[in-house]
């Protein structure tokens, strides 16, 4: 944790003040809103949002919002009237943050029918990195990449048989954690039949070290009518809590559409990223129509965004949404879709983890940005 604070000659206009964000002493911190002073709390120095919201004396709430070069802007809703100090000491400040309402709602969420509670909308995608990992090394930082998003709330992970040994490597690491009741864990099912399917299944619940996973998707609409059978079969067991569909490929976009009218499903996971939105044009009002929700594969384009992007600077309107990197511009451009996605980019780092999720803290672009975000990706 680290801790910063503000004063009132720092105004910058009606209804703002800003600041910048640095650390302060340890030991005992006042808050003395007679005198104008305010402390916020941040993690590892860059990320204010992770608290989003501070409740002072008679629950007065402030909302922080991140602007460029790593200033901090607060909404003044009212001044704080005078009223006695509130002392805190490093050591008490998690059991305060844990207490104080709004705190556990730093990350925006969307709700899957089903899993049983809101999941943030910034999760893992474990294709390729986790197929095969080298040497102790390269387990050791998945381990700390697993171990940095349940640290920061994060729930969501996605896997599939078909990715190598990544079910195997995540089961392995989420047990050697101890972290399987804080995650979502989501597979997939990609087989010709009903017996394949059956047996691939059974596998996974091995693989992942799990007696129940939380969602389970027929992969590329592989048998999907025999395989959808066979997940219901599963959900109303209370083996598996949410059934899915998936694709990644536009030339299954007409077929999926047509399995997304005739089969009820609890979400679909279809990619989508800014240069790449056709699902936008009748899949994703397709899902908000039949209330599925959504989950989002590929959503840095197959690395497309970050080759056009390479060395320029983030265009002046990314201040706007708090993004301070073109992963978070992506990210907060898919998951500000009205279908309420979940996006599962890749994640091997632990540095990744503290980037992407911080997509997933307000302000998110209005309609209006969106479209300019698309046009100057159009541009490039």
């Amino acid at each position: 944790m680290s801790f910063g604070r503000f004063e009132p000659e720092h105004a910058a206009g009606e209804g703002q003040r800003t600041f910048e964000v640095g650390d302060v002493r340890s030991g005992p911190i006042q808050v003395a809103p007679s005198i104008g002073e305010y402390f916020w709390i941040c993690q590892n120095g860059i990320d204010v949002a992770f608290l989003h919201w501070l409740v002072w004396n008679n629950d007065l709430m402030f909302q922080f919002t991140q602007t460029r070069n790593g200033v901090w802007a607060m909404e003044r809703r009212s001044l704080l009237r005078a009223g006695a100090a509130l002392v805190l000491t490093a050591a008490g400040l998690p059991s305060l943050l844990r207490a104080q309402p709004g705190a556990n709602a730093a990350l925006i969420t969307a709700r899957i029918p089903g899993a049983g509670r809101e999941l943030p909308v910034i999760g893992i995608g474990t294709a390729r990195r986790y197929a095969d990992p080298k040497g102790d090394a390269e387990l050791a930082a998945l381990r700390a990449t697993i171990s940095r998003f349940v640290e920061l709330e994060g729930q969501v992970i996605d896997t599939a048989p078909s990715y190598g040994r990544a079910e195997e490597v995540l089961g392995q690491l989420v047990q050697e954690l101890g972290v399987r009741d804080r995650l979502f864990l989501a597979t997939k099912v990609g087989v010709s039949s009903r017996q394949e399917g059956v047996a691939q299944i059974e596998q996974s619940f091995v693989k992942l070290r799990t007696n129940r996973i939380d969602m389970i998707a027929v992969h590329n609409l592989r048998d999907v009518d025999n395989q959808l059978a066979i997940l219901r079969d599963l959900k109303a067991a209370g083996r598996i809590r949410v059934v899915g569909a998936t694709t990644s490929f536009d030339s299954q976009y007409g077929a999926f559409e047509a399995m997304m009218r005739r089969q009820a499903l609890d979400v679909i996971q279809v990619d989508y990223a800014m240069d790449n939105r056709k699902v936008a044009e009748r899949i994703l009002p397709l899902a908000q129509e039949r209330g599925f929700a959504v989950m989002i594969n590929l959503p840095f384009g197959r690395g497309r965004l970050f080759e056009a992007t390479k060395g320029r600077p983030l265009p002046d309107w990314a201040s706007e949404i708090g993004a301070r990197s073109w992963a978070q511009v992506f990210l907060k451009y898919i998951v500000s879709h009205p279908s309420r996605p979940i996006a599962v980019p890749g994640m091997a780092q632990a540095r990744y983890v503290d980037d992407n999720l911080s997509a997933a803290h307000q302000p998110l672009p209005d309609a209006a940005l969106r479209r300019r975000m698309e046009q100057f990706i159009d541009a490039l």
